[in-house]
């Protein structure tokens, strides 16, 4: 077997000198003997073809459109087995990747390998980093997410404002006047064939001209020279697998790249920040508005790449050799310096007690400038409130992200694509709409438990009821509780027309007056249960989806307390049909009890308030909000009404459970 196998060598290697080849590569002299310091080189080697390999794989799964390439990359990190893995590792590496470019461009210059006759190779080296990265760049907007997405709309917006060939470029790169597919296919393009072509072609250049000229010779000497076989084969190859472990450990315990939720054009994303390695570029931009941003963007970066291009002559010298590793040292640091600073001004706000309640917000930047010994200015203030803007940008986004993930992984993506199923779904859509439309006057919080998330619905000084929990027993308790119908959350908001003194006060007096002061316990108790029957009786009537197992004996005792049963336990005699039609009693007085809460009474409700069935002429506030037959001149169209409707009732999928199951 043994001499088959070395016949077959022997055949290939008479055919191609294959063992000459091999020989020579691995028989490399290494001046001084092996060492740590060139085992960059190599290191890149290895993390390029881990990028090529992985690279492979994602493009296998992978469809570059903009209706599949969200949803593609949701199927390598959800649903391909060891998808995630993969797509991590082709993430950390393209960092790592950076990181060794960094360290090796800096080894050569320390050491003037740039120096004749290595001029040229220097210069490919520069070549091949531009390129690793215009590959970080063009990966970024691959998954069609909302991070790439507006990050990349930046960065192309950016290059719009270029010296003459501006607009050219930004078109040449979008693939038209605005975002969309061929903006993605020519990004994918690059990113995966014009790039890593050119990067195997000045790669293979760059390695034939450093075999013709060897390694730069540290001096003086240490030891004797050796062989790159085995002495640095082993410090190179130790290297490589120190660089894996680390990529595998950074993909193991992220759980690989991040996905944010699918791009929206129709939303920007605050936080939309480049990968690390660019944000120096970013932060040195804002040092530049205006009409002076062509000066950060172009020119002041255009004239650094330049001098790195000439350090081969300029280098010539001792005194040159100096300035070009001082200029690196400057170089570098100040790129560290800015990227803290960017950190650092993103980060400023986090840990605001208030960092999504807009009341007592000027205390709040008061006391966070202070606490971090930073002077009370405007423009300080204004960067607390940007980055306040991005770490709520941040934190809805990956909110938004994992519920249109749990709901792709539940139900599946509809082939409308997975932006369907954030425009169609309360939980994420219902908030917003009611930030829109309903948050000026109307409050929403929980509290008992507040939501952090939903902080930002809460209103302080509300003109109508609190919304939180609507139509649920809990909600209606409050509303039939002599104490906490009187009070913000119900009737007794600011201006009520309802509470206090005036023609509008029925509900609430007949409320308080059901428990009257003089009442016994016995009796208060009991009137007490009878109110907790008729939430339960309402409550039903809203069929909501948590309540579908409602007592149906305390229903029925409920509603016949408001047909009529309450007005024998109450000193009044009144009943809630007195006023109200429900169930036999039709046409009596309104708001209609009959549906009372359920999502047909709640949509028409907000329709039109002010129809006889509600409020009429009783509502003074509240606006109709699609009155008219032609949909045209309405405020809100059907959709927007059902999401609405739908998130006050917590009727929304819940990623445990199937859609059809609500």
């Amino acid at each position: 077997m043994i001499n088959r196998a070395s016949s077959i060598i022997d055949w290939i290697d008479s055919r191609t000198g294959i063992k000459a080849v091999l020989h020579e590569a691995i028989y490399e002299r290494v001046p001084g003997g092996a060492r740590w310091r060139y085992v960059w080189g190599s290191t890149l080697v290895v993390a390029f073809v881990t990028q090529a390999i992985t690279g492979i794989f994602l493009w296998m799964a992978y469809s570059p459109s903009t209706q599949t390439a969200w949803e593609s990359v949701f199927y390598i990190q959800e649903v391909l087995p060891g998808g995630w893995l993969v797509r991590g590792i082709h993430h950390y590496m393209a960092s790592m990747m950076v990181i060794l470019l960094a360290i090796h461009f800096v080894q050569v210059v320390w050491d003037g390998a740039y120096r004749a006759p290595r001029e040229l190779n220097f210069v490919l080296g520069l070549v091949l980093m531009l390129i690793v990265l215009g590959l970080s760049l063009t990966g970024y907007l691959l998954p069609w997410d909302q991070k790439g997405y507006w990050a990349t709309n930046v960065g192309t917006e950016l290059a719009s404002q270029a010296p003459v060939a501006g607009g050219a470029i930004k078109k040449l790169a979008v693939g038209g006047p605005s975002y969309g597919h061929h903006t993605l296919t020519r990004f994918f393009a690059l990113h995966a064939g014009v790039l890593p072509g050119a990067l195997v072609a000045f790669l293979a250049l760059h390695l034939i001209l450093f075999r013709r000229h060897g390694l730069t010779p540290k001096q003086p000497a240490t030891g004797p020279d050796t062989m790159f076989w085995p002495d640095q084969v082993l410090k190179d190859s130790v290297a490589a697998l120190g660089v894996l472990v680390a990529v595998l450990v950074a993909t193991i315990y992220t759980h690989g790249a991040e996905l944010t939720a699918p791009a929206d054009p129709a939303n920007n994303y605050a936080a939309a920040r480049p990968e690390w390695y660019f944000l120096f570029l970013f932060q040195f931009l804002k040092w530049f508005p205006g009409e002076w941003e062509v000066w950060g963007a172009f020119v002041l970066p255009g004239i650094i790449v330049g001098v790195l291009f000439l350090m081969p002559w300029i280098g010539r010298s001792k005194i040159g050799h100096f300035f070009n590793v001082a200029f690196l040292v400057v170089l570098l640091g100040g790129a560290a310096l800015l990227t803290v600073e960017a950190w650092q001004d993103d980060f400023l706000a986090s840990g605001a007690d208030a960092l999504f309640d807009e009341s007592g917000l000027e205390d709040t930047i008061e006391n966070r400038l202070k606490l971090h010994g930073i002077e009370d200015t405007q423009e300080n203030r204004e960067a607390f409130i940007a980055s306040r803007e991005f770490l709520k940008a941040r934190q809805d986004g990956h909110h938004n992200a994992q519920r249109v993930i749990a709901l792709a992984k539940a139900n599946g993506i509809p082939p409308t694509g997975a932006l369907t199923l954030a425009y169609e779904d309360p939980y994420l859509q219902g908030p917003l709409l009611f930030k829109q439309n309903c948050s000026s006057c109307h409050n929403y919080e929980n509290t008992e438990t507040p939501d952090p998330h939903l902080k930002y619905l809460v209103n302080k000084k509300p003109t109508a009821p609190n919304l939180y929990g609507i139509g649920t027993r809990t909600w209606i308790e409050g509303l039939l509780h002599p104490e906490k119908i009187a009070g913000a959350h119900y009737f007794g908001y600011q201006g009520s027309p309802f509470a206090g003194e005036g023609d509008n006060t029925e509900m609430v007096d007949f409320i308080q007056e059901c428990f009257g002061d003089d009442l016994d316990p016995e009796k208060r108790q009991e009137i007490e249960i009878a109110m907790k029957k008729i939430a339960a009786a309402l409550s039903a009537e809203a069929q909501l989806p948590n309540q579908s197992k409602a007592d149906e004996q305390t229903i029925a005792a409920g509603r016949a307390l408001i047909e009529g049963g309450l007005a024998n336990l109450v000193e009044s005699g009144m009943s809630c049909t007195d006023c109200h039609s429900f169930g036999q009693q039709q046409d009596i007085g309104s708001p209609v009890l009959d549906g009372y809460m359920s999502r047909s009474w709640l949509m028409d409700f907000i329709r039109n308030p002010s129809a006889e069935r509600f409020y009429g002429d009783l509502n003074d506030r509240m606006p109709s909000f699609a009155p008219h037959q032609d949909t045209r001149l309405n405020q809100l169209d059907d959709q927007s009404l059902g999401l609405i409707v739908d998130w006050l009732r917590g009727q929304w999928v819940r990623p445990s459970e199937p859609e059809d199951s609500q």
